[in-house]
Parts: C-alpha cells; structure tokens; sequence
C-alpha cells in the first residue's frame, strides 16, 4: 500500500520535537548566510544569485539524467535577469524554458501558485515533445495506464512506486495547491511536505520531478523572504541522489509518519547553506585579497591562476599544470610561480622536485 492509498491522507504527521530542534539549526545557519550576503557589494550579490540559480537548474536536470551545457545556462540567466555584458539568450528551446521556469518560480515566488501556473510551467518544459516521448504536454496527466516509477531491464523490471489513477489527480492537486496557499506551516517544513506530495501525486506525465524541485525553491525563496537564490538546493539533492530517491520510496511507501522524509530534507538544505557560506566566505577573502594587492604587478597569468585557485582550483597545482593551463613553457611557468612566491601569494604545499606543489598563503 502506496502512502496516498492510506485513509487519511494527506493528513501527514512527524516527530515534533525532533523535527524542530534540526529545523531550529537550520534556520540558524541561514539566517548566517543571509547576513553574510546582506554586507556584501551589489555585484557581488548579483554573480553569487547568477551561480546557484544556474547550479539549481543545471543540477535539477541532472538529477533526471539530463545534462546541460553550463555556460548555455549561466548565459541565459544572465540575459533573462538583465545582467548587463552577462549573457545573450539561448539558442537551446529546452534550456530556455527551464530558465524561464525558474526565475519565474523565485522572482515571483510570492504569487499565488495555481494549476494555470504548472500547466505554462510543464509546457516550457517540453517546448517541442517528439512522439516518441508520448506524453500530454500543459495538462494534468490522463492515461488510464497505472504511472509506475520504474527501473531495470525491459522483462525484469522493478516498480519502486505507483501514482494515483488520472483521475484522482485534479482533486488531489486542488487540495495540495490549497495547502500551499493557505496551510499554516514554518516556510522550510511547507517547501520539504509540498515537495513529498507533488511527487507523490505525480500530476504530469513527465517532468514530475523538476517541477517539485522548482515549486521547493520557490516556497524556500518565499521563506527567505529574498528573490534571489544564494545557495542551490537541487545541487545538494543531486550530490545525494541514491539517497534521495531511497528516502522518497520509503516514505511513499510507508505510513502517514513522514518524519524521516522531513530530517532528511532539512539535512540536505543545511549542507546547501553551508556550502554557499564556505563559497561566500572565499568570495570575501578574495576581495580582501585583490584589494591588499591593487598596487602590486601581476601578469595576465598569474592572474588567472590567482583567481582559479580562489573560484576553486580542481586538482593540484604545478609547474606542469600551470603551463599547460596558460599554454606557456614550463621554464616560463616556474618564473611566475617563484615569482608570486616572493611576493607571498603562493607557498610551497607539498615539495618533491619537478612535482611541487603550490597552493594559496592564506
């Protein structure tokens, strides 16, 4: 028995004590984040919202297989946010409305959340669905056919949940959008249970999933009380997907006690907000940075690796790398290396010969 099936639903209950001593930490670490963010610079604000509204939608579409070209993300919502210089729209239909979908979500995340709202969501999902893909595009789905969530090989499937019959969905879909306009909850717990049942429903015959994570950030932006987006929850779910998805099937699967469910949502949210802090923090120490060295001289190089290992340099660096990355000699690289040693922006972190290692003095 599937957790829609239970008599009560959607009456859902949770560990209160538990659930709102992790929830009271979480809120915590947000409300840190909100006030690292509320001393930072315009534009510094402005780059951040663009990189974790770009990681939201990039890592969404992930979390369902789908990969998209960052850059092709990050330029299209610069464009759409009007970021001057930023970005130029895409050429990609897909990519396109997935932008539009959510900073529609968060820019007007305060808006009453209707069935007209998902349909124009769900048909810039699918701007041009192949018939291949058989699926009803801008409406609730209406197959008579059970909607299984299904994996393994064609003969030995696995059915990890069934939805309800079409023909429960516009009932139960009144009922959730009713509780998201009027159900009297903390934001965060509303975003976590609105997400639970959206999935749950499994009102469109594709695209389930990136709509719940799109409703999630726009109740988590109404939380916040911000339009913009300083850390990425969809990123956080796709880092944990197996579990994601194992925690889904046990609470679709099990009795009204959605509790784990919750914990794990608020878990995810806090790692997401603790990142974004450690990325913030780093965004900081760099202008500190760049402004204690405005008057020392530096050449296009050295500034690009400066500012890799500030953004989060992948790997470790080397002469070898270094060169590679600059398309320059090795001996050329060494000079520019020794050289921002002498003037203490590297130090040597792990030293073997040819293969020193040069990190960031901090």
């Amino acid at each position: 028995m599937y957790i829609w099936q239970k008599k009560d639903f959607p009456n859902f209950v949770w560990d209160t004590l538990t659930v709102m001593q992790r929830l009271s930490e979480v809120k915590f670490n947000v409300g840190k984040l909100s006030g690292i963010m509320a001393s930072l610079g315009f534009e510094v604000k402005e780059t951040t919202a663009l990189d974790s509204i770009t990681s939201d939608i990039i890592m969404s579409s992930a979390i369902e297989g789908i990969t998209l070209n960052r850059n092709d993300v990050r330029s299209s919502v610069a464009w759409q946010l009007g970021i001057d210089n930023a970005g130029v729209p895409a050429s990609n239909r897909y990519i396109e409305g997935v932008v539009e979908v959510m900073l529609d979500a968060v820019k007007n995340c305060n808006e009453l959340l209707t069935k007209d709202k998902l349909f124009k969501w769900h048909t810039l999902l699918f701007p041009s669905p192949s018939r291949l893909e058989k699926i009803t595009v801008g409406t609730w789905r209406n197959s008579p056919l059970p909607m299984q969530v299904v994996s393994g090989r064609y003969g030995n499937e696995k059915v990890h949940y069934e939805a309800p019959p079409s023909s429960q969905v516009p009932e139960m879909m009144d009922v959730l959008l009713d509780f998201i306009a009027n159900g009297k909850l903390d934001g965060i717990l509303k975003a976590a249970i609105a997400h639970l049942w959206f999935v749950t429903v499994h009102p469109f015959s594709d695209g389930n999933g990136r709509l719940a994570r799109t409703i999630m950030d726009m109740l988590l932006a109404r939380n916040d009380g911000s339009q913009n987006r300083f850390y990425s929850m969809s990123a956080a779910i796709a880092e944990n997907r197996k579990t994601y998805y194992e925690v889904l099937e046990r609470t679709q699967k099990g009795g009204l006690d959605i509790s784990e469910w919750l914990l794990w949502f608020l878990d995810c949210l806090d790692n997401a907000v603790e990142k974004a802090v450690n990325v913030t923090n780093r965004t900081l120490k760099k202008a500190v940075f760049w402004s204690g060295h405005n008057q020392t001289v530096f050449n296009s190089r050295q500034i690009k690796i400066i500012n890799m290992l500030w953004d989060g340099f992948e790997g470790k660096l080397q002469t070898g790398k270094y060169a590679k990355i600059n398309k320059c000699s090795t001996d050329t690289a060494l000079r520019d290396i020794q050289d921002l040693v002498s003037k203490g922006v590297l130090e040597k972190k792990d030293s073997s010969g040819r293969n020193t290692e040069y990190g960031l003095k901090e």
